[in-house]
């Protein structure tokens, strides 16, 4: 409940070091509105509000805001208690000086706290308002002065505005557009106890002496994204019924639509702006995997419309932008890249991604696998694993038929068809062709849990092949060549040629009868890449370049190949601690934090990617979340993580 409230406290301890007694006042102040132009649209007001509940008054101002579409009501408040006061101003005007605001304030120490409505503005008119909170502090004393801010949008229409859509919250504060009081008081009542429970689960991290202090701030600050990256919690429409929920080969899912009702729908932009991603909840700090789409990034209760949307098909075409060619939107059985626009009318209508035509791309089907079965070993839900189990059998189905050659290993297609999608790949490759085994692995070890000795046998001996062709075709002594065409630039060293491995190692499949990538392979291309990719760029001080050439300059072969991905990096990183290289993934998430927390000076606005000099791109970025992973990678060596167990057989499923 609380983590889906809209809300924010601010809290001021004020020390009075004199010895005598001192009055402080504090004044929040704020426009009515977002800042955009609709704040000049005319018909919105300001009225005071108190609330006494359960012995704690809150007093503050809202501020209606009254646009056509999304309208909304802001509230500023304080906390009263004894020896503290609250006081207001209902409405002034922000353009100006705010004369008549400060020198109310200045005569007293507080403000006039006018009774009754601000009367509405007129169009081109901006209104704002102000609360302020007062107290006297003794000598050598000390006082806490609570403010906080909230805001009550409760039903919402996307760009298409074809459905109406209501916020998690809803269900626990009422969805009349009346509860902005009732969440002030709730936020100012109980943020103690919240401080309390961050407090319990950061503290483990931040007493640990052994972790760097840059690296303590890195991990906590990311996932300023998970509430600041366009973060929509809905609930689930009303009209949605058991018989929308339609899994592949009649694998029907409609027993999950008390599921998806239960924890509704959470999404978050790829980045400020684009498409909206699904993630799952409830949400554990890991951070998506290396894809603009997340599904299910984090802990799968929220199955339901993962399934949907993989399985479900639209039939529209569009034309693509870097081929030219016009394509269905969504193909059967290949997950989305997205789940919409936000412009348009999202979960509906998905694929807002016009770049390329998503459905011919290698790894997102293979990621949404690679996901099923990290989340089920982290959380033990065996339901959840038996519900994907088709689920997963139809999109590695789907992804067979890139195997042109049928050696085990599939094949890109000779242009952009993964993630890096100004990067063009032909034939097998090391990014690619390293998460198909990985995808394959995963597969056999679900079918063993899950008792299925046919298909377990079935991509056994996919997997034995594949992992042949793989060493055969790329392994050249030292590392993996991007791809096995022979050009220029396949002997590029890529960054992220250990992705398959990375995921492995989190799921503890990484040795023994699981073990795909030879252990010194992994460890000599990790060493390469230090060496060549971390060490060799901007004097390793900057993280890890995505393409490095044998000789140490950077590829320059694509506007994505000499970037570094921070995100990327932060998962290097994870998979080198994973692989034993605990110092070198350090010393190489380092110089991504220090690059974009402090030199470039882009704190809580972490890019998708930037160059040795000059370039960065695509600010606030959802990528970077995956230092989770290095996390997780620590706690896997400290003995923390979980051991994967063999399930009872299902009757429910044969």
């Amino acid at each position: 409940q609380d983590s889906s409230l809209p809300v924010g406290v601010f809290v001021w301890e004020v020390e009075n070091g004199r010895d005598e007694d001192v009055e402080v006042s504090i004044m929040f102040s704020l426009q009515n509105g977002t800042g955009a132009k609709e704040d000049r649209s005319g018909g919105h007001w300001n009225e005071p509000f108190t609330l006494q509940k359960d012995g704690e008054r809150v007093a503050g101002v809202l501020l209606h805001h009254c646009p056509a579409v999304n309208p909304f009501t802001l509230a500023i408040s304080a906390r009263e208690k004894p020896g503290t006061g609250v006081t207001h101003v209902t409405a002034f005007n922000p353009t100006g000086l705010g004369r008549e605001v400060w020198q109310d304030l200045l005569q007293d120490g507080r403000l006039d706290s006018p009774s009754g409505k601000s009367r509405p503005t007129e169009k081109g008119e901006v209104t704002a308002a102000a609360v302020c909170a007062s107290c006297r502090v003794p000598a050598q004393g000390h006082k806490t002065l609570e403010l906080a801010l909230a805001w009550d949008m409760p039903c919402v229409h996307f760009g298409s505005k074809e459905k109406l859509h209501l916020r998690r919250y809803t269900r626990f504060f009422g969805s009349k557009g009346n509860a902005a009081p009732a969440l002030s008081h709730y936020a100012l009542t109980h943020y103690e106890e919240w401080e309390k429970k961050i407090e319990a689960w950061q503290n483990p991290i931040l007493e640990n002496s052994q972790l760097p202090s840059w690296y303590k701030s890195a991990l906590f600050n990311e996932l300023y994204f998970l509430t600041d990256g366009g973060t929509i919690w809905m609930e689930v429409p009303p009209d949605c019924c058991a018989e929308d929920l339609q899994g592949p080969a009649g694998a029907g899912l409609s027993h999950l639509l008390p599921v998806l009702r239960e924890y509704g729908r959470f999404a978050y932009l790829e980045g400020q702006p684009g498409m909206l991603v699904l993630v799952a909840l409830p949400v554990l700090m890991l951070g998506p995997f290396c894809s603009r789409f997340c599904c299910p990034s984090y802990l799968s209760c929220f199955v339901s419309s993962a399934a949907v949307a993989v399985v479900n098909e639209d039939v529209q075409p569009r034309q693509y932008l870097m081929c030219g060619q016009t394509a269905q939107v969504k193909m059967k059985n290949v997950v989305p890249h997205d789940i919409g626009d936000p412009g348009d009318e999202p979960w509906q209508r998905v694929n807002a991604y016009l770049m390329h035509d998503t459905a011919d791309w290698k790894d997102l089907n293979l990621k949404f696998v690679l996901q099923v079965y990290r989340d089920y070993y982290l959380t033990r839900d065996s339901l959840y694993l038996r519900d994907m189990w088709p689920v997963c059998q139809a999109v590695m189905e789907s992804e067979l038929k890139f195997d042109t050659d049928n050696d085990g290993l599939i094949e890109n297609g000779g242009f952009a068809d993964q993630t890096y999608d100004a990067w063009v790949v032909h034939g097998a490759s090391a990014y690619c062709g390293g998460l198909w085994l990985a995808a394959v692995c995963v597969m056999c070890k679900m079918a063993e849990v899950l008792g299925d000795i046919g298909v377990r046998q079935k991509y056994l001996d996919i997997l034995n092949k594949g992992k042949e062709a793989f060493e055969r075709m790329l392994w050249n002594g030292k590392y993996y060549n991007y791809d096995s065409s022979g050009s220029d630039t396949s002997s590029s060293i890529m960054s992220d040629q250990c992705a398959g491995q990375w995921f492995l190692g989190a799921c503890g499949l990484d040795q023994g009868e699981f073990e795909v990538f030879p252990k010194s392979h992994v460890l000599s291309a990790l060493r390469t890449i230090f060496e060549k990719n971390v060490l060799s760029f901007a004097g390793g001080t900057m993280g890890a370049v995505n393409g490095m050439r044998p000789d140490g300059v950077p590829d320059t072969s694509s506007v994505q190949s000499n970037e570094v991905w921070i995100g990327v990096v932060y998962s290097l990183a994870a998979t080198m601690i994973q692989e034993g290289m605990v110092e070198e993934g350090f010393r190489t998430a380092e110089g991504c934090y220090r690059t974009v927390w402090e030199r470039l000076g882009m704190a809580f606005q972490t890019p998708e990617a930037y160059r040795e000099k000059k370039v960065y791109r695509s600010l606030a970025y959802m990528r970077p979340l995956s230092i989770w992973s290095m996390q997780l990678a620590l706690e896997r060596r400290a003995g923390q993580a979980p051991a994967p167990t063999r399930l009872p057989p299902d009757p429910t499923h044969p």
